[in-house]
């Protein structure tokens, strides 16, 4: 055979590859594993993480301050935000009324202040309802499979068809009595399917884990295991979207109020003044103050869910 030598190809410049003597490179010592540490989780490495976002933090103050208001709101006003009086209609903010009058010489702050109750509360009770249709039949459905997965599935891509917001006009526009409890069922009804799908998933992904495999060597029941070791180690993704759902649901309200098929105008709430403010939009600033309050509502709520969502990610999270 034909001697076969290796061409040596000579060194550019800036190629030189440089070693330092072993004496001058310091030995560093072997990480030791601390056997009294408390074992670590990923809820506590994701709380551990979201208190080092400045996001997070911002938003939880934001929507901290918003539920005070929604359960005291007496401590920042003591005006009655349904007392009007048209000597005082479009009147200018002075003291005691920051905000001014409306056309029909209602306090703005006041109204602000307390609509905050109706929009929040329909948000919240939305979001339970939410978890509690979607997140029980998703569970069900991916951990049992078979028939009832059939079932939960076909009849979540019958309610996908029907956008949230038509179907919630329609059926707002046939209640005779539209209360926050109304459309928080109505908001409910059609958006389920999104939460049992994504609970679906994550819990057909956590039933094949190891963890699970063990319990059912240990004997225990299936129901029980579903309890005690899937759902919590399925529910990240669940709170996420709920989190980000609430503010669409106090959207959805507000818009809703807006056309005129949400809650009642006996109701205070903040798409009933948006609404009701809309001709003045031109002349006065008074429709500035309840679209930014729900604006910061609503953007507060889903910045606290990419928070979320970034905490409980492995992949996003910085380690």
């Amino acid at each position: 055979m034909p001697d076969q030598t290796t061409e040596v190809r000579p060194i550019r410049p800036g190629q030189e590859h440089f070693v330092a003597p072993p004496d001058e490179v310091e030995v560093l010592a072997t990480d030791r594993l601390d056997e009294t540490a408390a074992p670590t989780s990923v809820w506590r490495d994701a709380w551990r993480q979201l208190r080092r976002n400045p996001i997070f933090i911002a938003a939880a103050v934001l929507i901290a301050f918003v539920l005070v208001v929604v359960a005291w709101p007496s401590l920042f006003t003591n005006l009655d935000p349904r007392y009007c009086s048209g000597d005082f209609s479009m009147h200018d903010p002075g003291s005691g009324h920051p905000f001014g009058f409306d056309k029909q010489g209602c306090d703005i702050f006041a109204r602000t202040l307390y609509g905050a109750r109706a929009s929040v509360a329909v948000g919240v009770g939305a979001t339970v309802l939410f978890v509690l249709i979607g997140g029980v039949l998703g569970a069900l459905s991916g951990y049992y499979g078979g028939l009832l997965d059939s079932i939960v599935s076909r009849v979540a891509e019958i309610f996908y068809a029907l956008p949230l917001m038509l179907a919630a006009i329609v059926v707002m526009q046939l209640l005779d009595s539209r209360t926050i409890f109304t459309v928080m069922l109505t908001l409910a009804s059609f958006s389920w399917p999104q939460a049992a799908r994504i609970a679906r998933s994550a819990v057909i992904q956590a039933k094949g884990s190891e963890y699970v495999t063990a319990a059912k060597a240990l004997g225990v029941s299936r129901f029980r295991t579903l309890i005690r070791h899937v759902l919590p180690n399925s529910a990240g993704p669940l709170i996420v979207v709920s989190t980000i759902s609430l503010g669409a649901f106090i959207v959805t309200e507000a818009t809703l109020s807006y056309l005129g098929v949400g809650l009642s105008r006996t109701v205070v709430s903040w798409g009933g003044d948006i609404a009701a403010d809309q001709k003045e939009i031109r002349t006065s600033g008074i429709l500035f103050y309840p679209a930014t309050a729900l604006a910061l509502t609503v953007l507060s709520f889903i910045l606290l869910g990419d928070a979320v969502r970034d905490a409980l990610d492995p992949k996003a999270r910085k380690r």
